[in-house]
């Protein structure tokens, strides 16, 4: 494998550790409260499924389909994007549908990012916000996104201090894994700099729904001329309980989409049909299952940060996404993420994810996905409450 230049530059996998300890504990008959990967456990809307199922009987819809997305998603997106946010989009040059985010984001690196060149992101952050840099060929600077430190004042110091001046810059809020969230003067600032300073932003907004507490998050396209400098990344896994669907899209700067467009062609022959059929059916459809989603997760939220307090682990609770963000306690804050981690697995019987493979500024935090029901959630407390 050394051999392999990419893979080479790729650092260790560090969830492997927990996800592999997990499983030996499971296959030994033990009872593991998973509040690790964030996969959302409930159905998709039955609407949807109802559309994915009717689009699916019609063979026309089994050929190879278009890889930027057929013209009614790429209009249903752009008609979210006007009712939400109030933004307008060009459904011909503005937007993209992705195979998920994911897909999209490395593949947007593979397209702008070449060999030399400098990108920022924050430490912590989501794993392709990064990685996606690296198999790209790129240079990687980070960013803290932690607490005490100021994100702003911290970019603008790294842009002046790098050259050559960064080619793109990543963010995504609300924030996974910190749960970090910002107002709309936050992103005219970013984009302020980026016009100053000649580099591109990618904004990935895949938690633009799971929102609480009067909280709502906006949109980097809402700020004056950010589609001059900027891409911003939806995927439907959250919002609408559509994680294995794997359907996202880009919508932004034309050219920045352009490029995109162009190495997709290359690689991919999009989304099956029904899918997209059925996502069109999502985007077009009532905001209801979306708000019965988002108050899950907000009463998932409320029970384990509740819990966690009363058991004396200090939690304050997020504003956004599907997770919470904790802090270590003092007296296992020598251990580090991975090790606090495997000793909850084998002491608590609750697996959460090690902050470090967010990034080593992570490395005093664990993060916990909040994809069981109540019930298991307060199962999680009680076993945390023995071993602490």
């Amino acid at each position: 494998m050394e051999q392999f230049h990419r893979i080479k530059r790729l650092p260790p996998y560090v969830f492997s550790i927990v996800n592999d300890l997990k499983a030996q504990a499971r296959r030994a008959g033990e009872d593991i409260i998973d509040l690790g990967m964030g996969n959302p456990d409930q159905a998709t809307p039955k609407h949807i499924v109802d559309k994915l199922c009717e689009a699916a009987q019609n063979p026309r819809n089994h050929r190879y389909s278009a890889s930027r997305g057929i013209p009614k998603l790429r209009l249903a997106i752009c008609n979210w994007y006007k009712r939400n946010f109030g933004v307008e989009l060009d459904c011909e040059h503005e937007t993209i549908a992705t195979i998920g985010a994911k897909e999209g984001l490395s593949h947007l690196a593979l397209a702008v990012v070449g060999p030399g060149d400098v990108a920022f992101a924050p430490n912590p952050t989501y794993p392709i916000h990064t990685y996606s840099i690296i198999l790209a060929g790129g240079n990687l600077r980070t960013i803290p996104l932690i607490d005490g430190s100021n994100f702003l004042e911290n970019l603008e110091s790294a842009i002046k201090l790098t050259w050559p001046r960064p080619k793109l810059l990543l963010l995504s809020f609300p924030h996974n894994p910190t749960t970090s969230v910002v107002d709309i003067g936050f992103f005219e600032r970013v984009v302020a700099l980026a016009r100053e300073y000649d580099f591109l932003i990618v904004h990935d907004f895949a938690y633009a729904d799971i929102v609480f507490d009067g909280y709502r998050a906006p949109s980097i396209l809402q700020v004056k001329g950010a589609k001059d400098v900027c891409v911003e990344f939806f995927s439907l896994s959250k919002s609408y309980n559509m994680p294995g669907w794997r359907v996202g899209f880009a919508v932004g700067n034309k050219k920045i989409i352009g490029a995109l467009t162009r190495i997709k062609s290359y690689l991919d022959y999009g989304i099956f049909q029904p899918i997209q059929i059925a996502s069109i059916i999502a985007l077009n459809g009532p905001r209801q299952p979306v708000d019965d989603i988002v108050s899950i997760y907000k009463s998932r939220r409320d029970v384990l940060c509740s819990g966690l307090n009363r058991i004396g682990w200090e939690i304050t609770p997020p504003k956004a996404t599907m997770f919470v963000w904790a802090r270590i306690p003092g007296k296992y804050k020598d251990m580090g993420s991975v090790e606090f981690c495997k000793f909850l697995i084998k002491e608590a019987k609750v697996a959460v994810s090690p902050g470090v493979g967010f990034g080593e500024l992570g490395d005093e935090y664990v993060r916990f996905a909040l994809v069981e029901n109540e019930d298991r959630t307060r199962q999680a407390i009680r076993g945390i409450k023995k071993v602490l």
